[in-house]
């Protein structure tokens, strides 16, 4: 089932000001650089935070959360994986609104990310950081869950259902990236080194920038300047050099680890939010001129992947680019609203 969705005559937005105070420039950019710690310390979150302390790799990391109930439960548990490029935080708007809607939500910092450990060594991969939600679910006493990834997200929360896939009632993927896979289609190889090398050069600008055209489809609005300066506060704080390092890491296991090819194997159902105007594709500016063309096309990859996966409920916003839930929270949250009871009832193609 493919669903289109046009935009809304509503444009209201979730301000989110208890995050952080900013002081603005008169371009709506920060006026002073914002510096936050190696594990965004500095940067507040918007529910209580709580840590999830294990052995991994043969050192002690934490793993950060938020575990917000339900106001009126359903009894049903969500569970959110944020993209390479997020934190939990970045799913405030839709946790507010799971809430009210009857989930218990829980908003994953994944290890090397945001306001978890960033251990001197780490071999990252998607089943590592699936074993680590497992074991964070398993000491909550958690055994079933609906799954929603957004970007990398999305990718993790594919090999946890197909690693886990009895703990996996639903799952839903917002703007997946790895719905191709860039190596094979010609994009060369990079080394940690390299990777290492370009975050060194994270900067306000860039990141402004890149999100501007691939998340917001050239539009900019002042809420959206939060999230930029969650990130490059981080890269210019103290431990700038530890997050770059741990960003080459998490590049080189989203380059060299795709799970399109094994989409075929999901049993559960499946919910696909993609906003078409996305354009994502790993290393795209290193690929050959004539390779660069047919990378990131996301109205065309969101209609293979939903063809690949068994029991898939596509459903797609035209105008909206790679992070649907930001760029229109209102629209999005009905759209998942209602893919989610689809998807109960099993009325979903």
């Amino acid at each position: 089932m493919t669903t289109k969705l046009s935009l809304s005559s509503s444009l209201s937005r979730v301000l989110i000001t208890a995050l952080m105070a900013l002081t603005m420039s008169s371009t709506g950019y920060a006026a002073e650089p914002v510096i936050y710690g190696p594990e965004l310390e500095g940067f507040a979150y918007p529910f209580p935070l709580k840590r999830f302390v294990f052995e991994s790799q043969r050192q002690s990391v934490q793993m950060a959360y938020m575990d917000v109930p339900a106001e009126k439960p359903n009894g049903r548990i969500i569970v959110l994986m944020h993209g390479k490029n997020f934190c939990g935080a970045t799913w405030e708007a839709t946790m507010r609104f799971l809430s009210q809607r009857g989930f218990r939500v829980i908003a994953i910092d994944q290890i090397g990310f945001c306001k978890s450990s960033k251990p001197p060594t780490y071999q990252y991969s998607f089943q590592q950081l699936a074993h680590n939600t497992r074991s964070l679910l398993a000491t909550l006493g958690i055994k079933q869950v609906t799954l929603m990834g957004h970007s990398t997200g999305g990718m993790l929360a594919t090999r946890y259902a197909l690693m886990f896939p009895e703990q996996v009632e639903q799952l839903v993927m917002v703007n997946p990236i790895g719905l191709e896979d860039w190596k094979s289609e010609g994009v060369p190889s990079p080394t940690i080194d390299q990777w290492y090398a370009r975050e060194l050069q994270v900067s306000d600008e860039r990141i402004r920038n890149y999100e501007r055209t691939t998340y917001y489809v050239n539009e900019w609005r002042d809420e959206y300047e939060i999230w930029v300066q969650m990130l490059a506060g981080m890269f210019r704080g103290p431990g700038g050099h530890l997050v770059a390092w741990h960003s080459a890491l998490v590049y080189d296991m989203i380059f060299n680890q795709p799970v399109l090819y094994e989409f075929g194997r999901l049993r559960m159902p499946v919910l696909l939010l993609i906003g078409e105007k996305d354009n994502t594709a790993i290393g795209k500016d290193l690929a050959p001129p004539e390779v660069r063309p047919r990378l990131g096309h996301y109205a065309e990859l969101a209609r293979r992947a939903g063809a690949a996966i068994p029991h898939a409920d596509l459903i797609v916003f035209p105008d909206l680019g790679h992070a649907p839930q930001m760029q229109d929270p209102e629209r999005f949250h009905r759209a998942l609203a209602a893919g989610l009871e689809r998807l109960a009832a099993g009325t979903a193609d």
